[in-house]
């Protein structure tokens, strides 16, 4: 696939079939995360977990369900496989160029899934629950100073990425000449 193609072809899955993504699979998705362009260089302000673990998922999962006023909800999807990204803050803030370092390498990881044939959906919401929650982000054993900003879901799906229409007139644009 053509880079053109990947991003007019990526789109979220929601559904998974239960089968996990192989070990190769993963390493090329994890050096799409390495390739993604940072602010300033600050790789080091970066931190990856991928997570496999279902009695953790389990219990992420079921937290985020609970904050968002619908237990019932399976907001991974039944993925088997979530990459977490987080960023050092700088004096206990997150500023914009670590919420964009992190959502590029989280943007990597994706395309480079689409390309595979590889489920994928971005996480955003259960991760701002993540952080509302101590016991659950020690659980995850990060480095001192860092905070969950986003996170990827995947998994093998039956579902196929094929080409759709973009519409022109989907973001506001202004042209200033």
């Amino acid at each position: 696939m053509n880079a053109l193609e990947n991003l007019y072809s990526r789109r979220s899955i929601r559904s998974y079939n239960g089968e996990a993504i192989t070990d190769s699979e993963l390493q090329e998705i994890l050096k799409a995360a390495y390739a993604a362009p940072v602010g300033r260089a600050l790789y080091d302000t970066l931190h990856i977990t991928v997570i496999t673990n279902k009695d953790y998922l389990s219990k992420w999962e079921k937290a985020t369900a609970v904050a968002f006023g619908n237990p019932d909800m399976h907001p991974f999807y039944g993925a088997s496989t979530l990459i977490l990204i987080s960023s050092a803050s700088a004096n206990g803030q997150l500023g914009n160029v670590h919420y964009s370092n992190a959502a590029i390498v989280a943007h990597n990881m994706s395309l480079a899934a689409a390309d595979m044939g590889v489920g994928q959906c971005l996480i955003w919401g259960a991760v701002g629950v993540m952080n509302t929650m101590p016991e659950l982000v020690a659980e995850l054993g990060l480095p001192e100073g860092m905070t969950p900003c986003c996170s990827v879901a995947f998994g093998h799906t039956d579902e196929k990425y094929s080409l759709r229409e973009v519409p022109a007139d989907r973001i506001q644009t202004a042209y200033m000449k």
